[in-house]
């Protein structure tokens, strides 16, 4: 296949997935590229799945599945000549993560005799770099976060900046054909080509929004990713699976997605603002949207995002049928917590502080806890303990005297005792060390590209 002319009129976005490593067909990609597209792009992570993933640097995806997408991928685009970006590599986009997807694009490349020049992008930060930041004022907490300390920074594993489109565009007009970035907006990865190549901010920024998870702006989220076409008035989207459709509605929907204004949404660059947008159906199958603008802010900002060891945890889980307990289950819940903190006590001697503890009811309140609406007695209930104490050996020690509460604790009336049933034997399962998000702050850059570090690796053709 040739490579499709410079544009100018247009720009074609093809996005196989919500996720690198989450899979789609060869024929979604074959599609994409039958329809003209000019650059693939896709999303290699997100915070979605908490904290540990960033705080330890390691991947939410196996290395099969990202090798086997990457796979199709690289070979669509040596074969049509377009770029592939793909952002946020590695789940959380360190630079352990940008390093493990290019070893994987390297090993694929190498066994299908291909030679793209690549490029890495790094947004990994440093707590001293960012502290010169915070003394000299550049740093501002995002609602509903305190300032920033030294002290937190410093706690934290690992830091990244969400770079925009920028670093992106630096890559590619050095020479790229592959981007592998680190942290990025989820939009900037499909916005940054069509942002080089002079399209309108008001529709890139609102398409590469709406494109962002796949197929999920589709009538079948599960089928496949989305073909979009972005002019100097507006875009058109399409899905790539020929038997699923977007609609206005589900078009449109996607902005409730992730966001806190439904109809404007804050980038590192500016706002996009789609009060004013309108959705048209083209036909049973695609979707026409105009009227999206962008507003340039005064400063560039960059997100940073921050995880910090909280302890280290160890979970137990028991399935509750008793119909009495079930009936009783506040009270049961409220017992079981006083027993664990009276048995810890007695047996270990560690004080309140020197560990924690969390008994979550799956099936009853796990979820909204007091929000939960008022329910009859559900016909079972899970009960996951979660311990969490300064050191593995401790958080272990509580777990099990619990044990036999778990198993076996009666209410205040009964006179026998119940057997529930653990869900894993050992009952006690390590988790490691636990994580929490401690950042949630922006930095004003002095260049949209200054907190970021590229290299390029050329091609060898």
């Amino acid at each position: 296949m040739t490579p499709h002319p410079d544009r100018t009129d247009s720009v074609r976005v093809l996005v196989p997935t919500g996720m690198l490593g989450g899979g789609f067909t060869d024929a979604t990609v074959e599609r994409g590229l039958a329809l003209g597209a000019d650059v693939i792009a896709v999303d290699g992570g997100s915070t979605d799945s908490g904290p540990s993933y960033l705080g330890a640097s390691k991947p939410k995806t196996t290395a099969a599945a990202v090798a086997r997408d990457l796979r199709i991928l690289l070979r669509a685009a040596a074969r049509a000549g377009i770029p592939l970006v793909v952002g946020s590599c590695g789940t959380s986009g360190t630079d352990d993560g940008v390093d493990w997807v290019a070893g994987i694009a390297a090993r694929v490349m190498a066994e299908e005799g291909l030679d793209l020049p690549v490029a890495r992008i790094y947004s990994e930060q440093r707590a001293t770099d960012l502290k010169e930041h915070l003394d000299a004022g550049r740093t501002h907490p995002l609602p509903p976060s305190d300032e920033l300390t030294a002290e937190t920074l410093e706690s934290c594993t690992h830091i990244v900046g969400m770079m925009g489109h920028e670093p992106i565009v630096e890559a590619l007009q050095a020479g790229a054909q592959v981007v592998l970035a680190g942290r990025a907006t989820d939009t900037a990865v499909a916005a940054a080509y069509p942002l080089m190549k002079g399209m309108p901010a008001g529709p890139t920024w609102h398409v590469a929004k709406i494109v962002e998870c796949g197929g999920q702006c589709t009538t079948n989220p599960r089928a496949g990713g989305v073909f979009a076409t972005i002019d100097a008035d507006g875009f058109t989207i399409e899905p790539l699976d020929p038997d699923a459709a977007c609609t206005p509605i589900s078009v449109a929907a996607h902005m409730l997605y992730e966001t806190v204004d439904p109809f404007r949404m804050r980038e590192p660059a500016g706002t996009l603002d789609v009060r004013e947008a309108t959705y048209e159906a083209l036909d049973a199958r695609r979707v026409r949207v105009e009227g999206s603008r962008f507003e340039v802010a005064d400063q560039h900002t960059i997100k940073l995002e921050g995880a910090r060891v909280t302890g280290y945890e160890t979970v137990s889980f028991a399935a509750i049928r008793d119909p009495h307990v079930l009936g009783q289950i506040e009270t049961w819940a409220a017992l079981m917590r006083r027993m664990i903190t009276e048995r810890v006590t007695q047996t270990l001697a560690l004080e309140p502080d020197e560990y924690a503890f969390d008994l979550r009811l799956y099936g009853y309140d796990a979820v909204l806890d007091d929000l939960e609406p008022s329910i009859a007695p559900p016909r079972e209930v899970g009960a996951m303990l979660l311990v969490s104490a300064a050191d593995q050996e401790t958080a272990t020690a509580v777990a099990k005297v619990a044990n036999p509460l778990m198993l076996h604790l009666p209410t205040p009336d009964m006179d026998y005792l119940p057997s529930f049933a653990f869900a894993t034997s050992p009952a006690e399962i390590e988790r490691g060390p636990g994580y929490e998000f401690v950042l949630n702050h922006v930095v004003d850059a002095a260049t949209p590209t200054s907190m970021f570090r590229i290299e390029t690796e050329a091609s060898h053709g």
